[in-house]
C-alpha cells in the first residue's frame, strides 16, 4: 500500500488484527512444535500452513510475515536464547514477554537496556539548549544585539533542528535508525566544537545550524525506536521514563551554565554538550543493536528530495518573515515578498506530496484526530514555553540585575519541576487518557504567564521561583500524554514519519515562540514604554497562545485507544 492512499494509518493495523485473528489456532499449533523441540519437523509444518491457507483463499503478505515471526520465535524457543544484531546470545529473562521487531525477538530486559541507552542521547538537546539560554545576555553585551537578532543565536540551532527532524523520521522506516543516531551525533559534534571556537557572531551561527542539523534525529528516532519495542499498554511508561532525562538535563545544565560563564565567557556554556556527544556515541554503538528497523538499499534512490527541499523552503520562509530584520533588513512581519514565497511554497509543497507514490509526508496521518491534535497542543506547548524561555535569562539580568550564576540556579527550577512530574504524567495518561492531563498542564502554562504579565514576577526572585516551579509541574504533566496521544492510533509502518513530523510541529512551535518573543520585546523597546512593562507586555500575549493549546487539547482522546499488535 503506498502511503498516499491509505485514509488512516489505523486501518491497517485494524484491517491486519481481523485477518490474524481467524488464524489463531493455526498459529498456536505452528508455536507448539517449537514448544515440544521438533526444529526438524519445522518446514513441513509451515508448508502444511501454507497449504492450508491458500484452500481458505489466499496467503496475504500480513499472514506471510506473521509466519516468518512465528518461524522465529519457534526457532528463539528451540535454542532456549535470543540474538542480538551482533549475534551475541542473550539469557532470557523468566516470565517475560518478547516482543518480535523486524523478525528479531527482544525481550522485556532487553527493551529496557535499550530504553536507558537511548536516554544518553536524549540528553544533548535539553543540555544544549539549556545552557545556551544562560549564555544569551552575555552574548547580546558582546555583540550589541537588539533583541530580535539576540533570538537568532537559538533560531539558527532550532531552524534546522526542526526542518530536518521529519527528514530523520521518514529515512529511519528504511534506512536504520540507529545508524542515523549515530550519523547525528557525530554531526552534532562537529558543529559543537564549531561553536566553541568561533571568532565572530558568523561562526556561531555556522556551529548552532550544524548542531540543529545533527541533534535533530534524537526525538523522532528515540520515540520511533522506543514505540517498537514497547507494547500500547506499557508504551505510555517507558516514553514517560524516556523523557525524564529530558527536564532532568535541562535542570542541571543551567545551574552548571551559570558557573562556567561566569569563570570562562560564553564559550564554556558549550563545551559540557560536546563531551555528552561522544559519551552518546559510545553508549549507541555499544548497547542499541541494529536490525530493529526496515533497511531498504534502494531507499536514497526514491526518497523525495523535491518534496524534502520544498518543505524546507516554505518553514525557513516563515520564520525569516516573523524575524525578518537579521535576513533582507526589513522590519519584522513587514516584508510582504517573503510572505508570499512561502504560501506559494507550501502549496507546491501540498501539491507535489499527493501525487507522489512514496511522499515524504504521508498527508494521511493528518486525518487521525489523535495525531493531529496533539501535534497542534504540542506546538503551542512549545510556543509558550520557548518565548518565556528565551525572556527569561534577559528578563532577570535587566530588572533583577541577576548574575549568569544566579540566572542558572533560576532557571533550574522549571525543568526540576517538570522532571518530578513527568513521569507520573505518563502513568496518567496509561490510566485516564491525554486529554486532561494535557488540558490541565495548558491550563497551569496560561496562569502562570498571566501572574508574569501582571508584575508577580517583578516583585521578588522568590515569587519569580515559585512561579517557575508551578510552570514547569504543568508542562511535565502533559509531555508523555502528548507523545502518546501522536503515536497511538499511528501504524507501526508509519511510526518514523510519524514521530518525526510529530516532532518537527512541536519544535516548529518552539521557533516561532522564540523568533516572535524576540521580535515583540524589540517592538515594544522601541515604542519608549519602560523596559518591565515591555516583558509584562510580551509575557501576557503568550497567555493567548496557551488558550488556543487548551482549545486544541479537546481534540485529544480522554481515554486510551488500547491497540494491539
Amino acid at each position: 500500500m503506498r502511503p498516499n492512499q491509505f485514509a488512516s494509518p489505523m486501518v491497517s493495523r485494524s484491517a491486519r488484527n481481523v485477518n490474524a485473528r481467524e488464524n489463531d489456532s493455526c498459529f498456536a499449533r505452528l508455536a507448539s512444535f517449537g514448544k515440544m523441540g521438533m526444529i526438524g519437523d519445522y518446514k513441513i509444518q509451515l508448508n502444511r500452513y501454507r497449504a492450508s491457507i491458500s484452500r481458505l483463499g489466499g496467503f496475504s503478505r500480513m499472514e506471510r510475515a506473521r509466519t516468518h515471526q512465528a518461524k522465529h520465535t519457534m526457532d528463539a524457543s528451540s535454542l532456549s536464547r535470543s540474538r542480538t544484531s551482533a549475534g551475541r546470545p542473550t539469557a532470557e529473562v523468566p516470565g517475560a514477554r518478547d516482543v518480535q521487531v523486524e523478525g528479531v525477538s527482544i525481550s522485556r530486559s532487553q527493551a529496557r537496556r535499550i530504553l536507558y541507552s537511548l536516554m544518553v542521547p536524549a540528553m544533548i538537546m535539553p543540555l544544549t539548549s539549556s545552557m545556551s539560554r544562560v549564555a544569551l545576555p552575555i552574548l547580546r553585551d558582546e555583540f550589541l544585539l537588539p533583541a530580535d537578532v539576540v533570538a537568532w543565536v537559538s533560531t539558527a540551532f532550532t531552524l534546522p533542528f526542526m526542518i530536518l527532524m521529519p527528514v530523520y523520521g521518514r529515512l529511519s522506516d528504511s534506512v536504520g535508525r540507529r545508524r542515523l543516531l549515530l550519523a547525528g551525533i557525530l554531526i552534532f559534534s562537529l558543529g559543537t566544537g564549531v561553536t566553541v571556537f568561533a571568532s565572530d557572531l558568523a561562526w556561531l551561527m555556522l556551529g548552532r545550524a550544524l548542531q540543529g542539523f545533527g541533534v535533530a534525529g534524537m526525538t523522532p528516532l528515540g520515540m520511533a525506536l522506543i514505540s517498537a519495542i514497547f507494547d500500547a499498554d506499557e508504551r505510555g511508561e517507558a516514553l514517560g521514563t524516556w523523557s525524564t532525562i529530558g527536564p532532568f538535563t535541562a535542570f542541571v545544565g543551567p545551574f552548571l551554565a551559570g558557573f562556567l560563564v561566569d569563570l570562562w565567557g560564553w564559550r564554556a556554556a558549550f563545551a559540557p554538550p560536546l563531551f555528552i556527544g561522544l559519551a552518546a556515541l559510545v553508549v549507541v554503538y555499544q548497547f542499541v543493536p541494529a536490525g530493529l528497523s526496515q533497511i531498504r538499499p534502494d531507499f536514497w534512490r526514491r526518497f523525495d528530495w523535491i518534496g524534502v527541499g520544498l518543505f524546507a523552503a516554505a518553514v525557513s520562509g516563515l520564520l525569516f518573515y516573523l524575524s525578518s530584520r537579521p535576513i533582507t533588513g526589513a522590519p519584522p512581519l513587514q516584508d510582504w515578498r517573503l510572505l508570499l514565497a512561502t504560501g506559494a511554497l507550501g502549496l507546491a509543497f501540498v501539491r507535489w506530496e499527493r501525487v507522489r507514490s512514496n511522499p515524504f509526508v504521508p498527508l494521511g496521518l493528518f486525518r487521525i484526530r489523535s495525531f493531529s491534535g496533539a501535534s497542534l497542543a504540542a506546538a503551542l506547548r512549545m510556543f509558550v514555553m520557548a518565548g518565556s524561555g528565551f525572556l527569561l535569562p534577559l528578563f532577570l539580568v535587566d530588572i533583577h540585575h541577576a548574575s549568569a550564576s544566579m540566572v542558572g540556579i533560576l532557571l533550574m527550577v522549571n525543568p526540576g519541576a517538570m522532571a518530578i512530574m513527568v513521569r507520573l504524567g505518563g502513568t496518567i495518561a496509561d490510566r485516564w487518557g491525554s486529554r486532561w492531563p494535557v488540558l490541565l498542564g495548558l491550563t497551569t502554562q496560561s496562569v502562570v504567564m498571566a501572574f508574569l504579565g501582571l508584575g508577580w514576577g517583578e516583585a521578588s526572585l522568590g515569587i519569580l521561583a515559585g512561579l517557575l516551579a508551578v510552570h514547569g509541574l504543568g508542562v511535565g504533566l502533559m509531555l508523555a500524554a502528548l507523545h502518546q496521544a501522536a503515536m497511538v492510533d499511528v501504524d507501526e509502518a508509519y511510526m518514523g514519519a510519524a514521530a518525526g513530523m510529530y516532532s518537527m510541529i512541536r519544535f516548529a512551535g518552539a521557533a516561532m515562540g522564540t523568533a516572535l518573543a524576540g521580535v515583540l520585546l524589540q517592538q515594544r523597546l522601541d515604542s519608549g514604554v519602560p523596559v518591565l512593562t515591555a516583558y509584562e507586555n510580551v509575557f501576557l500575549a503568550l497567555v493567548g497562545v496557551g488558550i488556543l493549546g487548551m482549545a486544541a487539547s479537546l481534540l485529544l482522546p480522554d481515554k486510551l485507544t488500547r491497540m494491539t499488535r
